[in-house]
């Protein structure tokens, strides 16, 4: 499987980043990936190959790059409970420093080498994204309803900007939450934005799931949980990107 470390020009400076590709010559459709609030680290660029075997172009940028180059946070192999508290102390102020501005220059930047790359098909593309990274997809897709076809956010916080974020949305979505971030009610609410802005998505709780749910390296993780993203992921990358 190829991979390679990128560097990638944005409006702010340069971000580093990770990418994998099958190892055929014919161009794939573009992903773009983005990590957790703990950053690009083993376990995305191993679920970035897990993808890219399926036949996908995958991009993870580095969205803390201001701060440095990934790991921006200094992380023990497993984050376990005892860990958390002082890595969220360091991570917090980073995400807080990552407004929705910074984060639609960056999408642009992202999208732009996406669309640059040899091994690149011209669309369209996909977005996914976990925890904030989720956010930070469904921002990037609601920005670019002309190129982006799909979009994926697990365990993440998408309706921190209100029922205005979906208005422009236009890709097949789908949205994965841990049983313990969402109650019955906010999912309704949630849905029911989706549903009035006209969004094709599917929405679901996993059973017996905690925030952080996907990520191996984590005391969140539950495979079962990580087996049904994948799961669902694939079938709306086929259901919007393989129609043909």
């Amino acid at each position: 499987m190829p991979s390679k470390l990128l560097r990638i020009p944005t409006a702010d400076g340069s971000a580093d980043a990770f990418a994998a590709f099958p190892d055929r010559g014919a161009q794939h459709p573009g992903i773009l990936m983005y990590a957790d609030g703990f950053g690009v680290r083993p376990v995305l660029r191993d679920m970035a190959r897990e993808l890219a075997e399926h036949g996908y172009y995958v991009l993870v940028p580095n969205f803390f790059y201001r701060h440095g180059p990934a790991p921006v946070v200094e992380l023990p192999a497993h984050i376990g409970e005892e860990a958390r508290p002082a890595i969220f102390a360091e991570v917090m102020p980073l995400i807080e420093a990552h407004t929705a501005e910074r984060a639609a220059r960056d999408a642009d930047a992202y999208l732009s080498f996406l669309i640059a790359q040899p091994e690149v098909s011209a669309g369209p593309f996909a977005v996914t994204g976990y925890c904030i990274g989720g956010l930070l997809a469904m921002r990037a897709a609601a920005a670019h309803p002309d190129q982006v076809a799909a979009v994926a956010a697990f365990h993440g916080p998408v309706y921190a900007d209100g029922p205005d974020l979906f208005s422009t949305l236009t890709a097949q979505a789908h949205l994965g939450h841990a049983a313990g971030d969402v109650t019955a009610e906010a999912l309704s609410e949630l849905d029911q934005a989706l549903d009035v802005a006209g969004v094709p998505y599917t929405s679901e709780i996993y059973p017996d799931t905690t925030h952080g749910f996907t990520m191996s390296d984590t005391d969140a993780f539950s495979p079962s949980g990580l087996q049904r993203h994948w799961d669902r992921l694939l079938s709306l990358l086929d259901r919007a990107m393989r129609n043909d």
